[in-house]
């Protein structure tokens, strides 16, 4: 059995991710900060699957380092990594922009998703297999007004998703990206700072994308054989054509 480290695994996409890979026999890490939500999921799926947690902030290095040395030997070939930990903080023009919000974008978005990568690939590089999913966004592809330094953190993830395809060839590693729209998760409470009035306004009016709806489609791509790597995916709700361009009237 194959088994599968999952980052922001406690809700969103990362949870329902976790709920389509163990369908498939694949065993969890599940990696989160908030502990007592990753234990009520390893109860659910241990049912299923092995599954392993480990809480930390994707944002403190040492932390990440020291929990993933800490894995017991049943989990210490990590087939899949699925980065998933990601954020947004704000939506405001750079001008007035908050620095504390900058800063928690950056660190989890792009820090975060490299210091749990440079744990993980010398162990997939060891093993000459691998398979690495980093989860980025439509504002990975382009910029939307007040998106500024989000955008710039998800246009980093797919240049860095590039880099990891190409350095990484040589080991036999697939390399993947997955760039959401407008998926019904968390996220909008967090950029809003719990503002749940103004979150659920962005999804009312049309039928967005669900944390199910990305799972399933991770799930596919990591179920391919061997040889086939999809390697950059945009997934939209069908509402949804750009960044910016949504028809409310469906």
């Amino acid at each position: 059995m194959k088994t599968a480290l999952i980052t922001g695994a406690t809700s969103g996409i990362g949870k329902s991710t976790a709920i389509a890979l163990a369908k498939h026999n694949i065993n969890l890490i599940l990696c989160g900060r908030r502990k007592e939500r990753l234990l009520e999921l390893q109860q659910e799926l241990s049912k299923v699957v092995k599954v392993h947690t480990l809480s930390f902030d994707v944002r403190d290095k040492d932390k990440v380092f020291e929990a993933i040395a800490s894995l017991p030997s049943e989990f210490n070939k990590i087939d899949i990594l699925i980065n998933n930990a990601g954020n947004a903080h704000g939506l405001d023009p750079i001008q007035t922009g908050r620095v504390d919000d900058w800063d928690a974008m950056i660190d989890i978005n792009v820090k975060g998703l490299l210091y749990v990568s440079k744990v993980v690939i010398p162990k997939m590089i060891e093993q000459k297999s691998g398979h690495i999913i980093n989860i980025g966004s439509i504002a990975g592809k382009e910029v939307y007004p007040n998106g500024n330094i989000y955008c710039a953190s998800k246009h980093a993830v797919d240049a860095i998703n590039k880099g990891m395809l190409i350095d990484l060839n040589q080991y036999g590693i697939r390399v993947g990206a997955i760039h959401p729209g407008l998926v019904e998760t968390e996220f909008s409470n967090v950029r809003f700072k719990g503002d749940d009035e103004r979150a659920d306004n962005v999804y009312k009016g049309f039928d967005p994308l669900k944390p199910e709806d990305i799972a399933d489609i991770i799930a596919f791509v990591v179920t391919r054989p061997y040889h086939v790597n999809i390697s950059d995916l945009i997934v939209l709700p069908t509402a949804q054509a750009s960044a910016t361009v949504l028809n409310k009237s469906l």
